[in-house]
């Protein structure tokens, strides 16, 4: 084990954040229980405004950045983790008020780790990370509203070739849902018809300012856009349907009325991937093990090192990144 190893640290300087390469050793690490050495992080919306400094994640500097990983517990004073299990980590405040995942060694809380399911690879995991987990959240709080059947009319998933966007897609198709994919990038229409799209909506008809109650088009929707695109989304959902909301690209306003939800009883559901209890990130794991195939997996994921975040993460910001990118932490 190397006594020194690579991070990403974000720090202030001049009153802003800013994020460098730094070398750091073990001692420099959380003082807690389990000691992970980090194979694979990932990179979210939610990353590149942390690394950007576009957006102020975290709430404590320094800061390492990432708020996913995957790796081998290394040493463990639990006794529910020993070395050489493989794990991952999702959220639970990574990146914002607790040191994240891309270094190559990192301690953490026992009651944050989840172990790497069975049915994948820790590189695949990470290919998932948090958007693909909070795709899976969504679907299972759509299907636990229990009023959305795979023969109505179409699930609509808006940022649809983004990295929840590509995911949600990909399970709602395999699952049997009839998709629709809004995005504002017609290069990527083969793409999402290849996992599983049907048609699609152009997100500047979804961005700008609509009637408080419009033609209904949706049984349901995962939006991770917000803003004006999720009032929009909410006024054409249809009676009984329901919008899970996992996003905020567009914004963090919900310039809305009410009328949809007393008129017709559409639902808003809230998504909260940070800190969302084992019981539902086991669920959510299980629905991705169920449903999501690995060669589309493959197709959407692309592997980066360490060293290209700084221009992933303002590539992402620009949403210019199409699917998931892997981070090899070693590289």
């Amino acid at each position: 084990m190397t006594d020194h190893f690579r991070a990403l640290v974000i720090k202030e300087r001049d009153g802003k954040p800013v994020s460098d390469f730094k070398e750091l050793t073990l001692s420099d690490l959380p003082d807690h229980d389990v000691l992970v050495e980090v194979l694979f992080s990932t990179l979210n919306y939610k990353d590149g405004l942390a690394i950007s400094g576009k957006g102020r994640i975290a709430r404590r500097l320094p800061m390492v950045a990432g708020v996913d990983l995957a790796g081998v517990v290394v040493s463990s004073r639990n006794s529910d983790w020993k070395s050489g299990d493989k794990v991952v980590v999702n959220g639970w405040g990574m990146s914002e008020t607790e040191w994240g995942g891309y270094t190559r060694f990192q301690r953490l809380k026992p009651e944050w780790l989840t172990r790497l399911p069975d049915a994948f690879s820790l590189e695949q995991s990470m290919a998932i990370g948090t958007a693909g987990y909070t795709a899976a959240l969504a679907i299972d709080a759509l299907e636990r509203w229990g009023k959305i059947k795979t023969d109505d009319c179409e699930v609509l998933v808006t940022g649809a070739a983004g990295g929840v966007g590509s995911v949600a897609v990909t399970l709602l198709a395999r699952r049997g849902y009839k998709v629709t994919a809004s995005t504002g990038r017609p290069e990527t229409h083969d793409y999402l018809a290849t996992l599983g799209a049907i048609g699609f909506v152009d997100r500047a008809e979804l961005a700008e300012k609509g009637g408080a109650l419009q033609k209904e088009r949706w049984a349901g929707a995962i939006d991770s856009v917000g803003s004006t695109t999720l009032a929009n989304v909410l006024a054409q959902t249809v009676q009984s349907g329901a919008v899970a909301a996992c996003g905020l690209a567009g914004g963090a306003d919900l310039p809305a009325t009410v009328m949809p939800h007393i008129l017709r009883g559409v639902a808003l559901l809230g998504i909260n991937s940070v800190t969302a209890p084992h019981a539902e990130r086991d669920k959510a794991w299980a629905i991705l093990a169920e449903s999501l195939d690995r060669t589309l997996l493959a197709a959407m994921t692309t592997v980066e090192p360490l060293s290209n975040l700084p221009q992933l993460a303002d590539d992402i910001v620009a949403g210019r990144i199409r699917g998931r990118i892997v981070i090899d932490v070693a590289r």
